[in-house]
This record gives C-alpha cells, sequence and structure tokens, in this order.
C-alpha cells in the first residue's frame, strides 16, 4: 500500500523520461552504446555490483556465488514469467566510490531490471540515485547503514539486511554484559561508521555507560596512530572498533599500545567479522585477537540451504550476507511474477508485499506454485523471515554474537533478537 501511495503512473512516467536521459548519458561517458533500462521483454535481467576486488574482497565470493545460486535454483524452478533467467551482469565495486559508479553504469547500460549490492553502505550511495532514478530496483543484502531508512529513492531501493539502528544495542548489551562501565567507540568517518557508531554509542550512554571518545577516523589515511593514543589516553576499560580491513592497523596499533584484547574488552562489529582477522592483526600469532567480540547481522539456521551453495560453490569459504543476498534475488523474482511484468516500474509494487501477510512459503518454486493458485504469499527467506517494513526493510534483525577463541578461531556465541524497541 505504502509503495504503491509513493508512485502514481504519471510518476512513474516522469522516472522513465529521467531513466531514458540518465542513461543515455552514463553510456555516452562510458564511451559505448546504450540500451535504455527497465525496458518490459518478458525477460528478468538481473545485475550485481559487488566486491571483486579491494577492501571488502572477502564479501564479494559468498554474495556473487549466491547471487548466481539463487538464479540456477530459480531457473530449475521454470524461471520467472515462464522464461530462465539469463547470466547475471556483474560489476566491481573495489573500495572505490567512483569505480562503483562506473560499474552501476556499466550494467545499467546492459539494460537490467534490478541491480544486486553494493556490499557497502558508502559504495551503495555512491550509485544510489543513478540506479533508482533510471526507475531500476536495486536490492542490497549487505547494506546496513540507517541512512537508507528514509533516504529519497522513490521507493526503488531495498535491502534485507538490517539497519544499525538495530545492531548498535545489541552490541552495547555485549558491552555492558561483559561489565565494562567505560567505553571508547571509534568508527571510520563514513555512513556505515558514523550510523553505527551513534547507536552504539546511545546505546551504551543509555544503560549507564561512560563513552569518553566517540570518534570517527579517515578510512584512506595511512598513519592510526592518532586515533589508538586518543582511546588509550581515555584509559577505557571496553573499545569498540567499527571499521573494515583498514581497521586491522588499529586493532595492531590498540595492542601494541597496551589497550589489546588481553588487556581490556575489545569488541568490532560485521566489517571486521571474518575468519582472516586474527592473521591479518597479527600473521603467525592469531592467539592475540584471542577474547575479541563483535556482533554481525546473522541468518537463520540453514543447513540445508548452506550446504547446497557449498554444493554450487565447493571453494566458498566465507559466508557472511550470502543468505541475505539469496533472498534479495528470490524476492525480486516473486515480485516480477506477482506483478506479471519484468517492467521494475510495476514489480516494485509488490517488492513489499510478498515478504508478508500471505501463505507462508520458504523457496521460489514454492511460493510460484502459491502464486500460479491466486494466493498472496509470505516469502520467507533462506536468511529467515522478511516482513519488510513500508520503507523497504526488515523491521527486525537476529544478530550473531561472535568471538575469537584461544587460538584464534572465529565462533559464534549466541543471536539475539533485535526490534528497536524497548
Amino acid at each position: 500500500m505504502y509503495a504503491s501511495m509513493r508512485r502514481s503512473a504519471a510518476r512513474r512516467s516522469g522516472v522513465f523520461l529521467g531513466a531514458a536521459l540518465l542513461v543515455a548519458a552514463a553510456g555516452m561517458q562510458g564511451g559505448g552504446a546504450t540500451q535504455a533500462a527497465a525496458a518490459e521483454d518478458g525477460e528478468l535481467k538481473l545485475g550485481y555490483v559487488l566486491p571483486e576486488t579491494g577492501q571488502l574482497a572477502f564479501l564479494g565470493p559468498p554474495q556473487i556465488e549466491s547471487t548466481k545460486f539463487a538464479i540456477e535454483e530459480i531457473n530449475k524452478a521454470g524461471g520467472v514469467l515462464g522464461k530462465p533467467i539469463p547470466a547475471v551482469v556483474s560489476g566491481d565495486e573495489a573500495g572505490q566510490e567512483a569505480v562503483a559508479a562506473q560499474s552501476a553504469n556499466r550494467v545499467l547500460n546492459a539494460g537490467v531490471d534490478a541491480v544486486i549490492g553494493a556490499a557497502a553502505s558508502g559504495m551503495s550511495l555512491a550509485f544510489i540515485d543513478r540506479v533508482t532514478g533510471a526507475g531500476v530496483v536495486q536490492c542490497s543484502g549487505s547494506n546496513t547503514a540507517p541512512t537508507f531508512t528514509d533516504y529519497e529513492d522513490d521507493g526503488f531501493y531495498f535491502r534485507t539486511a538490517p539497519s544499525d539502528a538495530l545492531q548498535g544495542p545489541v552490541l552495547a548489551d555485549v558491552v555492558r554484559g561483559d561489565g565494562h562501565d567505560r567505553v571508547a567507540v571509534i568508527a571510520r568517518a563514513d555512513d556505515y561508521g558514523r550510523g553505527l557508531l551513534d547507536s552504539t554509542r546511545d546505546a551504551l550512554e543509555e544503560d549507564g555507560a561512560e563513552v569518553p571518545v566517540a570518534e570517527t577516523y579517515d578510512p584512506k589515511t595511512t598513519n592510526f596512530d592518532q586515533i589508538v593514543q586518543q582511546v588509550a589516553d581515555a584509559n577505557p576499560d571496553g573499545v569498540v572498533v567499527i571499521g573494515f580491513e583498514e581497521a586491522t592497523q588499529i586493532l595492531q596499533g590498540l595492542i601494541e599500545a597496551g589497550v589489546g584484547p588481553q588487556q581490556i574488552g575489545v569488541y568490532g562489529a560485521d566489517g571486521l567479522r571474518s575468519e582472516e582477522l586474527p592473521n591479518l592483526v597479527s600473521p603467525g600469532n592469531p592467539e592475540r585477537l584471542a577474547g575479541m567480540k563483535g556482533t554481525a547481522p546473522a541468518s537463520a539456521s540453514n543447513p540445508d540451504y548452506v550446504k547446497r551453495l557449498k554444493e554450487f560453490a565447493p571453494d566458498l569459504k566465507e559466508l557472511q550476507f550470502a543468505p541475505q543476498v539469496f533472498d534479495c534475488v528470490t524476492t525480486i523474482a516473486l515480485a516480477a511474477e506477482v506483478a506479471k511484468s519484468d517492467d521494475p516500474g510495476r514489480f516494485v509494487d509488490e517488492m513489499v508485499g510478498v515478504t508478508k501477510d500471505g501463505d507462508k512459503c520458504t523457496s521460489f518454486a514454492a511460493c510460484k506454485e502459491l502464486i500460479a493458485d491466486g494466493k498472496d504469499i509470505d516469502y520467507d527467506g533462506v536468511s529467515g523471515p522478511l516482513d519488510f517494513t513500508d520503507r523497504g526493510e526488515p523491521g527486525q534483525a537476529t544478530i550473531e554474537v561472535y568471538t575469537y577463541d584461544d587460538q584464534g578461531a572465529l565462533k559464534t556465541l549466541r543471536t539475539e533478537v533485535s526490534t528497536g524497541e524497548e
């Protein structure tokens, strides 16, 4: 209902006029021929902009392979609108805004109906206006910055990962549950870092903790001594580090300054949840990170999905955000089935509805059968129930609490549900 109210027929016509101009301009910038995006031709075309290289390259394989796996599962069930989804159009976000934007232009030029990605919130912000302004659906499985909840995207942007407004309170609860009363919080200076810093700090202070340091840092700097010294000088009994791969240098600095996991509580978030982190921080001595904890959006326990994904991609090691991306692809396909159209200007209105308030189904094939029978569907994804809000995002989050054990191995301690309500 809400989505439909946001888009009148006249507005949609304006969107597609803008789309034609935008994509034409993108084609001229790229020096190649252009195909207008979002044309209805009976074939659902998908593209992605995900990290094939760059700081978040470890998040690329699980998201890319899960995208391809979802397409294979959809095609096994007869495809969308009676046609298979063709090979996904690829684009590298590369950890650089300019590269991500260029990749988005190339993907749009291929005439896709929806874009999967980006992985990083900052990278999505580099091209969201290009995609949604062209009347093309965008769905990310790992954007968590609160920025997107109220972003002016004409209703074309969706995410299956929860907002950090839901993760921050859980992270704060973990810190406080470990008995820490004086906590420094530092984060990379982008929408992801600032959003999670704010929600974590606010939750800590509401629970009675003192936050002597709440600062952001330039992730492109090569020297983090100043922020490390600022933490050390504050004499905290806990520190939260919100970053990506660059934060390995901060963790190294904290250890050298005597405020590492062996001395105080050290915590991270989803950007630092990686099996490789201990060896990146201390090559040959991963146990130096033992005791560090953190939080990250979790998936419902789904061993069947994990088994099938690993059979599809046997070399896959990291699984973070793979289920959420699978659900992006499946939700888009189901919305097109319900709308009986591959026109994103039409199936966008079904994106929220297919995730709630209908007959439950847990696969594209099962949901497609219900649709064929004239039923309203409620797709519960491989990452768990989606139940999109009117803003096109999960209304609650399952958050994993992780740690690194005595040998530096990544372990899941538990999961918690967060709704943002007391």
